[in-house]
Order: C-alpha cells, then structure tokens, then sequence
C-alpha cells in the first residue's frame, strides 16, 4: 500500500510556522522565532491578510524581547497598514499605542527620531497612517505635535506620549 502525501496548502504552512515560531520563542530563540515569522509573512502578504497582520505584530514582541523597540514600532506601523478590515486596523493602532507607551515609560521615545525612512515610504498610499508616522517621528524629535487626526485612537496616543 502506498501512501501519498500531498504538500502542505498555504494556510496549514503559516499554521504549522506559527506554532513553531511560537515554541521557538519559548525557549528564547528568537532568532529561529524571526525566520519563521519572516517566512508567514512572505507567504501570507497578498493572500492571507489576518495571517500578515498577527506576524507581524507577533514579530513586533520579538523585537521588544529584543530590546529592538524602534524595529517593533515598525512592524506594527506594517501590520495596520495591511490590516484587511477596520476593526484589525482600529486593533493595531490599539497594540502599537502599548507598545508606544511602554517606550515612553522607559525613555526610549526618541528611538523614533531617525531611521523611519523607509516605514514613512511603505506608508505613503494610507494617508492618516502617515501623518500619524510622521508625527511620532516629529514627537521622537522633540517637537510639539497637535493631535489632529480623524481617527480618536490617533488622537488619543499623541496626548498621551505628550504628557
């Protein structure tokens, strides 16, 4: 009797790397936690949205475990800017104004202030995202930034950095 195997589809893939990615993170492998986090998202980019957008916030813990908050920050500016509704994207917004404040607790703000080029860029097509991108750079610089964003989420974790 011969038994055949068909290949794993895509979605049974990202499951199986997330789990992995998972226990690689319990042990404190991060790095074996990255490859297989950076590998759901080639795979899930175009085609499995809700996939994208855990990894990369999933990502965004490793990077804290890392005490890399600016390349956190930028992960999660990725994840909501391919958030495939709006209430994942009200709920990024949620999870990057954590991570935010968790920053300002501990005086890491200014981390911002540079290398956010190419975020800025990624960014450019989702109007709010991007002002909003730019003024935590601007806030990360030092300067004063008025909370003027359609979205109250936005509003809300400007005033609060600013305190």
């Amino acid at each position: 009797m011969v038994i055949k195997y068909e290949p794993l589809n895509r979605r049974e893939r990202i499951v199986k790397l997330f789990r992995e990615a998972i226990e690689a993170e319990n042990v404190k492998d991060l790095n074996a936690a990255k490859r297989k986090l950076d590998k759901i998202m080639e795979l899930a980019k175009d085609k499995e949205p809700e996939f994208y957008f855990e990894a990369c916030f999933r990502m965004a813990d490793v990077f804290v475990q890392e005490d890399n908050y600016r390349g956190a920050v930028k992960c999660a500016i990725r994840g909501i800017y391919r958030a495939p509704s709006r209430d994942l994207y009200r709920l990024g917004i949620k999870r990057l104004g954590d991570l935010l404040f968790i920053m300002k607790k501990e005086g890491r703000l200014r981390e911002l202030a540079e290398s956010m080029e190419v975020t800025l860029s990624l960014v450019k097509d989702d109007e709010e995202l991007h002002r909003f991108t730019q003024a935590l750079v601007r806030l990360a610089k030092g300067e004063n930034v008025k909370p003027d964003f359609s979205l109250k989420e936005f509003n809300e974790i400007i005033e609060a950095l600013k305190e």
